[in-house]
């Protein structure tokens, strides 16, 4: 890869380019003014105003407009290397406007030039057509991004083929990422957009490659994995990142304080994390204006920047500012990082501390079972925020900090202020370009409207509605305008203002003003077709009885192109029972933006009430595939296999002879039923009706310890509520039936080493399965609840293992619950009574079976106390036949004594 191109990459300028300023000056130049965040020099350049020239621009797309001729450049590869440079200026122009700030000093206008209309063309008209071109899938492009123009020439020079610059697939990569951001919904990139990365990454991990170049590359790519919702592939990307760069880190625990008035030292999570050494790592070196000169070189090596975000103080009476550690080793003293005081922990590399905040993107914090919790991000937060090293990473930092501490009482306060002040500090020059710009890609900071929408959204939690109507209203996000209206019962207000926009009678917010524009008359909404179409949607939503015409009225005007319009109709559908007409419009949504986890499970839903399995399993497989955490798809999911499997033998019932692919088929089924449940389980631990289907399924393919696990749980979560209706009797007796089938005596029946290895390994039958049900009984079913069928079911496996007494007294305890137990004077069931009579004769058998082996047990006297009980009982019945045998039993007893 070409020296200049690094440099692009890593956005610092590397000394071994000042030879490249001797033999390529100009171009080295361009892409120094590049890295410095000369933005208004590299743009208006004698290069750029050549590249530039459009023709037709008023009339014409972007694309159609310009020819990209680069004058006196008969280089390819120069040539290649210029477009690049003015690309990737473009690209960064845009993000300083819309990301990191300050606000930019240079307006479209002053690049483009259309040679048949040199006067006619601004920055106005200019903005309008490049958002309006950068609509994709469907969905619409954030319309009040200041300089969209930029984002579009970006992704258009980019867009050109290249045959010397390697490093423009990792540009196309970063603005794609960029332009997916300023969708309202994350939308499938082409098939082909990540063909030349893995290339390009090999090249970088090789012998002679860049270890931090291909940590960022794999850190880009987990980042564009997070947008799509691919957890897993997003998480394993940053794990290779760390490998990738030499990161060392683990979550540990160290004795330590967080109250104030904490006593005792308890263990608290740490993170320790390494960097590797670099040698002379210009991203670690401090500016010369910023060191005091009297600063030793230790000083140095430990110093941060000073004009980085404001970090705000607690000001709590109980928490603590950070944890405290008074311990200077961690619990773990086997780990690599060992050595690591949790006190003074060496500071990071800048790009080590990107690849922390990444590993934290997989939490939810409105949910625990979603990536990390809380608790275990919080280490990972405070790592970073311990040295800040750069601008961006730093507020990044502070916003995960943010968020994390919107859930508590005692944080609440500072997580509000703490995002106002991070939105207040975008537009400020606080802190050089460059440095705002050195990091951007690696971290997932967010635009400017998306951190106000996130502090609106903030001020909504805590009920402070007014305030964040006014920011919605501000950033014209119609769609929560409309829900802070509804939530506060004015639904009237929330149509009037999307029927005044769509009409144009209502003005938009002052984005003209705000842009220091100064125009004549004010502006009215202009809206392009995904935004109108977008409205329509809302509109549709808040007119139920009008709700079908404005959602064809928005796929019409977005021709054919809005899956949010067919989403809404599909919904409308279902909800009515036209499930035909719903799947029609659903399929359409998914086919346009197949990346929407609820518009499949919604068709798989419809497919089921038209008991269409095929199309119901594919439907859910695809939800899974796009949010592996999603319990109740991985549940419709299994059933959807099962129900496949019943239909397939409905088929084959009419059908003579044996059929052994077809039996094959349908076990296989049942096996994709079965991980599908267990899958799901993982995300819904407390469902217990996912634990009824996987114990039921679990049995008929015979994995019986999962059976055994799920009935625990079921019982765990159900016994307080339904005492022993909880309990599945019949799948009990069943584990108990596996597991007495086999001989008791496992030395004298395992004929050689190989059967009694597998009698004991087997966790789905005999000695493997014991111990599950053993442990079944006796620390979840006996404690909470009992029944006769428990009772006997248990005495049957302690009679399995020679455990005579406690046998004896499961049948006692079975035969007390019983019928016979429980039998009453006065009744008058005779089929009731001789059921009795059974189950007495059963219990006297026991007694005179196992009383024998019990040792200072009198089983006769209970036995003769049983059968005497009973007859007192029972004295109505003494014309039935069956009282005979009661009176030979009494007389028996009395003979053995």
């Amino acid at each position: 890869m070409d020296i200049l191109e690094c440099s692009l990459l890593n956005g610092k300028w590397d000394s071994k380019l000042d030879t490249e300023l001797e033999s390529r000056p100009a171009i080295a130049m361009l892409a120094k003014d590049v890295i410095d965040g000369k933005f208004r020099e590299v743009l208006t350049s004698l290069w750029a105003r050549a590249f530039f020239r459009a023709s037709g621009l008023q009339d014409n797309s972007y694309e159609e407009s310009f020819s990209w001729q680069s004058p006196s450049v008969t280089d390819e590869a120069e040539k290649e290397l210029i477009q690049v440079v003015l690309a990737v200026a473009s690209l960064h122009a845009f993000i300083q406007a819309n990301w990191t700030g300050p606000d930019l000093d240079i307006n479209p206008s002053e690049v483009i030039v259309d040679v048949m209309n040199p006067t006619l063309i601004s920055d106005e008209a200019l903005d309008m057509k490049a958002v309006s071109e950068l609509a994709y899938g469907g969905e619409p492009a954030y319309h009040l991004a200041q300089h969209a123009t930029f984002l579009r020439l970006a992704q258009l020079i980019f867009a050109l083929p290249y045959r010397h610059c390697i490093s423009v697939c990792w540009w196309r990569l970063r603005t794609m990422i960029i332009h997916e951001q300023l969708l309202d919904e994350a939308v499938p990139l082409p098939t082909d957009a990540h063909d030349s990365l893995g290339s390009l990454l090999q090249t970088l991990t090789g012998d002679t490659g860049d270890r931090d170049l291909a940590g960022r590359l794999q850190l880009e790519q987990g980042r564009l994995e997070h947008i799509f919702c691919h957890d897993k592939a997003a998480s394993d990307r940053f794990v290779q990142a760390a490998r990738a760069t030499g990161l060392q880190y683990e979550l540990t625990g160290a004795l330590g304080r967080r109250t104030k008035f904490q006593q005792n030292d308890l263990s608290q999570l740490v993170l320790l994390a390494e960097s590797r050494k670099r040698n002379g790592s210009p991203a670690e070196a401090i500016p010369d204006d910023l060191v005091d000169q009297s600063c030793t070189p230790d000083d140095i090596s430990n110093m941060t920047y000073f004009n980085l975000p404001v970090t705000l103080g607690l000001n709590d009476d109980t928490l603590l500012e950070q944890t405290i550690f008074t311990s200077s080793a961690p619990s773990s003293t086997t780990s690599q990082l060992s050595h690591l005081d949790p006190v003074s922990q060496p500071p990071l590399h800048p790009l080590d501390q990107c690849i922390l905040l990444s590993l934290c993107l997989n939490v939810r914090n409105t949910s625990p079972s979603h990536g990390l919790t809380s608790e275990q991000m919080s280490p990972y937060v405070a790592r970073v925020i311990s040295h800040p090293k750069n601008w961006s990473v730093h507020t990044m930092a502070l916003l995960l900090r943010s968020r994390l501490e919107s859930g508590r009482t005692r944080t609440v306060e500072r997580s509000v202020l703490q995002l106002q002040a991070l939105v207040d500090q975008m537009p400020t020059a606080d802190s050089p370009l460059p440095e705002r710009l050195l990091y951007f890609h690696s971290i997932p900071l967010p635009s400017k409207w998306e951190m106000e929408r996130e502090l609106a959204l903030r001020f909504l939690t805590l009920g402070v509605v007014k305030s964040a109507l006014e920011i919605f209203e501000r950033l014209e996000m119609w769609e929560e305008v409309v829900k802070c209206w509804q939530s506060m019962e004015m639904t009237d207000k929330a149509i009037a203002i999307v029927r005044d926009l769509l009409e144009g009678r209502k003005e938009e917010a002052e984005s003209v003003i705000l842009r220091g524009k100064d125009l004549p008359s004010p502006r009215r909404g202009k809206l392009d077709s995904a935004r109108q179409a977008k409205l329509w949607c809302l509109l549709g939503d808040l007119e139920p009885d009008n709700a079908v015409g404005h959602y064809e009225r928005a796929w019409a005007l977005s021709k054919e192109t809005s899956a949010r319009a067919m989403r809404s109709l599909g919904g409308y559908y279902f909800a009515r029972g036209e499930f035909q007409k719903a799947i029609s419009c659903l399929q359409r949504a998914v086919k346009i933006n197949p990346l929407l986890s609820r518009s499949w499970f919604i068709l798989g839903c419809t497919y089921i009430r038209l008991e269409n399995w095929e199309g119901a399993r594919d439907s859910f497989s695809r939800c899974v595939s796009i949010d592996d955490e999603d319990g109740e798809s991985w549940n419709n999911l299994a059933s959807m296999y099962l129900r496949l499997d019943s239909s397939q033998n409905i088929l084959e019932s009419d059908v003579s002879g044996e059929n052994q692919p077809s039996k094959a088929k349908s076990f296989s089924n049942r096996m994709l039923a079965f991980r599908a449940l267990k899958q799901g389980l993982k995300y819904s631990y407390d469902n217990w009706r996912m634990w009824t289907n996987y114990m039921i399924v679990a049995m008929d393919v015979g994995e019986l310890s999962e059976a055994c696990r799920a009935l625990t749980r079921i019982v765990e979560e159900r016994s307080a509520k339904t005492g022993a209706e909880c309990v599945d009797e019949e799948v009990l007796e069943r584990l108990v039936n596996a597991v007495t089938r086999v001989p008791a005596g496992l030395d004298q029946s395992a004929g050689d080493e190989d059967r009694r290895r597998d009698a004991v390994n087997n966790p789905n039958e005999g000695h493997g399965l014991l111990r599950r049900v053993l442990d079944l009984f006796d620390r979840t079913i006996l404690p909470r609840v009992s029944s006769p069928r428990i009772f006997r079911a248990y005495a049957r496996l302690l009679t399995f293992q020679s455990r005579w007494e406690d046998a004896l007294k499961a049948y006692l305890d079975w035969y007390r619950c019983s019928v016979a137990g429980t039998f009453e004077k006065g009744e008058t069931d005779a089929e009731k009574w001789r059921e009795a009579v059974n189950e007495v004769e059963d219990v006297v058998d026991v007694l005179k079976n196992f009383g024998p082996r019990v040792q200072g047990t009198n089983w006769r006297h209970q036995a003769r106390s049983i059968v005497r009980t009973f007859m007192g009982r029972s004295k109505d019945f003494d014309d039935q036949a069956e009282w005979s045998r009661l009176v030979e039993f009494q007389s028996e007893l009395r003979t053995e004594e």
